[in-house]
């Protein structure tokens, strides 16, 4: 029997969901999100919001990543919580925050690593003793904890070995480290702080409560509370979809897909803590730097220096191991255009074993004004 056709809305209806039916089909599998690019080469906000409402392990996977020791994003919440002694801690603290660490006087750690600039410096370098400017950007010591090596090129495994570069360094505090732990014992109350701080323990060979281990252990174990702050980001991460716009999106969108931003920035807090060369050694020029060459004496790590986390990175600026580079954008712009690619100039440099040779991670990614836009904005949210 012939059925009566059926009502104008009801056909729309059928239309419709015979619509969502696909879309939802075809979000089911990767890749979904290629669907939402639209004829302008612009981006449809709904569609991507559809794809990255589902659980994170259904999201588009990172695009550049070969690594099987990649690690997906995750919530700053999720790192291993810091468990130092408290009142171990409260001393580092006290000692950061100190400037008569310093032969001067005049300089703390956190002259350098300030708290309202994301535990970075405001400066491209910081200036130190009598006003001795470094060679390499002051960077975040957010989430330093879970760095397996530390400094640009990586030369202290440990946030103890750390502690008393910045404290010795001539351009720094330039204070001498036999000197130190007598010239805190004789300040205010200092020796009794370190005799509760290290309580039960031995200081050794007969020294006093102060001494330069315990100083190194005791900034360590304040560093080790200095987590990333919660952001939008990571409440979007743990379920709430609503919390990055639609610009916001399609940034992170792109930061996992044709931005290869992934590439080395993963985890929780955005890093894969290795060493690469992104083409900005200054070869033969005022500003050259070999990186983790002058720790481990090999060519191939000329010119590479640490993935730093991208959590606060908005904050963190200037930018790069030698930060020079005060725009945000001006760096994206680099990463758009694959990031300079050196080549030798004449047949001695082909023979440099020291000349530098950019990461084969980096190639051009034909990213449009607007996807740069997006990109920044999610950076900014991190």
């Amino acid at each position: 029997m012939k059925q009566p056709p059926a009502h104008p809305l009801i056909r729309r209806a059928c239309r419709r969901g015979a619509r969502l039916a696909a879309l939802a089909g075809a979000l089911l599998a990767w890749p979904a999100a290629a669907a939402c690019t639209l004829p302008d080469d612009g981006w449809d906000a709904a569609c991507l919001r559809a794809v990255y409402t589902r659980d994170i392990a259904h999201w588009p996977p990172p695009q550049g990543v070969d690594r099987t020791d990649w690690r997906e994003m995750a919530p700053v919440g999720t790192l291993a919580a810091p468990a130092p002694q408290p009142t171990r801690a409260a001393l580092g603290e006290r000692l950061f925050f100190d400037p008569r660490l310093s032969r001067s006087d005049l300089l703390a750690c956190v002259s350098c690593h300030r708290p309202g600039h994301g535990f970075a410096d405001t400066q491209a370098v910081s200036a130190g003793h009598e006003g001795r400017l470094g060679t390499r950007n002051a960077p975040t010591v957010l989430g330093a904890a879970h760095a397996p090596a530390l400094f640009w090129d990586g030369r202290a495994a440990t946030l103890e070995a750390q502690a008393s570069g910045p404290i010795a360094h001539p351009d720094e505090m330039a204070m001498p480290l036999d000197e130190l732990p007598g010239k805190l014992a004789a300040l205010d109350d200092y020796e009794a702080a370190f005799t509760r701080a290290f309580a039960g323990e031995s200081a050794g060979n007969g020294q006093g409560a102060v001494t330069l281990a315990r100083i190194a252990a005791a900034l360590a174990a304040y560093q080790r509370t200095l987590l990333p702050p919660e952001t939008r980001f990571d409440r979007f991460l743990a379920g709430e979809r609503g919390a990055l716009d639609d610009r916001e999106l399609l940034g992170l969108h792109l930061f996992r897909t044709k931005g290869r931003c992934m590439t080395c920035h993963d985890g929780p807090l955005l890093t894969d803590n290795r060493f690469h060369n992104l083409g900005l050694t200054w070869y033969g020029r005022q500003y050259e730097d070999l990186g983790r060459y002058g720790v481990t004496g090999d060519p191939v790590d000329v010119g590479r220096f640490r993935t730093p986390t991208l959590r606060q990175v908005a904050h963190t600026g200037p930018w790069m191991h030698n930060g020079r580079f005060p725009s945000l954008r001006g760096i994206l712009n680099m990463y758009n255009a694959g990031m300079p690619q050196p080549k030798p100039a004449n047949a001695e440099q082909a023979r440099d074993p020291l000349f530098p040779k950019t990461s084969e991670l980096l190639r051009p990614l034909d990213l449009t004004p607007e996807e740069l836009d997006a990109l920044e904005a999610f950076l900014a949210v991190l």
